[in-house]
Order: C-alpha cells, then sequence, then structure tokens
C-alpha cells in the first residue's frame, strides 16, 4: 500500500513547496492518484471564494484529479508570519479537528497524499500543537528538502535528529538549489550524502519547473 508523504523543510523558504509539487508530479508520471496537501498556510491573499495561499494553490494544481481547495488547505491564515501569531492575530483556531478532517477526505480518494509542513521542523502552530505533531498524528514518513545555500549541512543535520528523535520515519532527502554559484556546492551535496541517515532522492536544479523536475527524483525508497 503507498505511503502517504510529509515533506519537511530545514528552515522557511528553502523550496518545500517546489519539492512537494516535483514529488506529486514523479508521482503522478509513476501512475498513481495523488494529491498534495498544505494543511496550515500563512500568506493568503483574499478572494472571491475565501483566502487562498499560492503554495496551495500550486499543489492543488499539480494533484491529479485536482481535489478541492479545502481539503489541500483547511487553514489559510492572511499575514506572512509564524503560524500561531498569525492565527492569534487574525482570530483563527489552530485546531486538529478540521486539519484531520481534510487529510482523511484525501487519504480516501487518493492513493498518495504528499502533506507539505509550514517553515520548519518545529514550527508552534497553537496551544499544544506544533509542527512536528503532524506526520506523528497521521503516520508520515517524512521528505526533507534542503535548500542548498551556506549553512546547509548543520541545518539539515540538526533537522534529521529531530525527526528521529521525535520518533518519526525519515524516509529520504531532496536537495534544491538555491544558490548555484555556491562556492564547492557539489562537494556539500556530497557530505550531505555522506552524513544524513536517509537517501537523497535527488537534486533539483536551480528555477527548473517542478513538472521537470519530477523526472530527477528516485521513488523507490518511498515505495
Amino acid at each position: 500500500m503507498a505511503k502517504h508523504l510529509f515533506v519537511a523543510g530545514t528552515d522557511t523558504g528553502i523550496g518545500k513547496t517546489h519539492g512537494a509539487q516535483a514529488l506529486v508530479h514523479a508521482f503522478r508520471q509513476a501512475g498513481e492518484r495523488v494529491a498534495g496537501m498544505k494543511p496550515i498556510a500563512s500568506g493568503s491573499a483574499r478572494s472571491r471564494g475565501g483566502m487562498r495561499n499560492q503554495d496551495a494553490l500550486d499543489l492543488q494544481a499539480a494533484s491529479s484529479p485536482s481535489p478541492a481547495y479545502e481539503q489541500v488547505n483547511p487553514i489559510a491564515l492572511e499575514e506572512a508570519v509564524a503560524p500561531h501569531l498569525a492565527a492569534a492575530r487574525s482570530g483563527v483556531a489552530i485546531a486538529w479537528p478540521p486539519l484531520d478532517a481534510a487529510f482523511e477526505a484525501l487519504a480516501r480518494d487518493y492513493g498518495r497524499v504528499v502533506v507539505e509542513g509550514v517553515g520548519g521542523w518545529m514550527v508552534p502552530l497553537g496551544e499544544g500543537m506544533s509542527m512536528e505533531d503532524m506526520p506523528r498524528r497521521w503516520d508520515l514518513d517524512v521528505v526533507l528538502v534542503v535548500g542548498i545555500r551556506l549553512g546547509c549541512i548543520s541545518h539539515a543535520r540538526l533537522t534529521a535528529r529531530a525527526i528521529e528523535a521525535d520518533g518519526c520515519r525519515f524516509a529520504g532527502w531532496i536537495a534544491n538549489i538555491l544558490e548555484p554559484t555556491m562556492p564547492l556546492l557539489e562537494e556539500n551535496i556530497a557530505t550531505l550524502r555522506g552524513c544524513l541517515p536517509a537517501p537523497c532522492l535527488g537534486v533539483l536544479p536551480h528555477r527548473v519547473a517542478p513538472a521537470s523536475a519530477a523526472v530527477l527524483l528516485d521513488l523507490a525508497p518511498l515505495a
């Protein structure tokens, strides 16, 4: 049976959505029925249909068939700040029931759900809730997106250690090149391959569309 996935990042702004979209496209190309999900999203815009977040819209568009937006992103917050702060400032309560309902609906309708987190691994969500609770609650294997830039080795190792310490299965990681002119770029990626306790699923070149990047991913460790 296909395993649903949680896409984490070493930090915010390192390409989690890009990595999640590439995974969705890769599973689609492998013939799977797959949906992307962004349960909680900060930095959303008002529209006629309600609050909409661009990352969630991108994941919705990548999915096949396209799910309802409310299932992809049940909690959309307007301000582009930490989710617990955005929720408090907008009077929204982040709680499990709407998140559980949306995930369970997608899990019933799709063979694979790729769930993208918000921010880094340990971002607080609200009273008694934190981002790392989500993959544990929904029994999701974790794929880590590492933004390849100066400092990425320590950030990746610390996040990998936290993933395993929190009792989650670290299934693999994706190198997302943020700084293509970074000195010793290949050596940094080689170092990560040697020190992270999970396989590298692929290296995504700078600014390559997710559907094209999908062919660079090895899905075998996620079977």
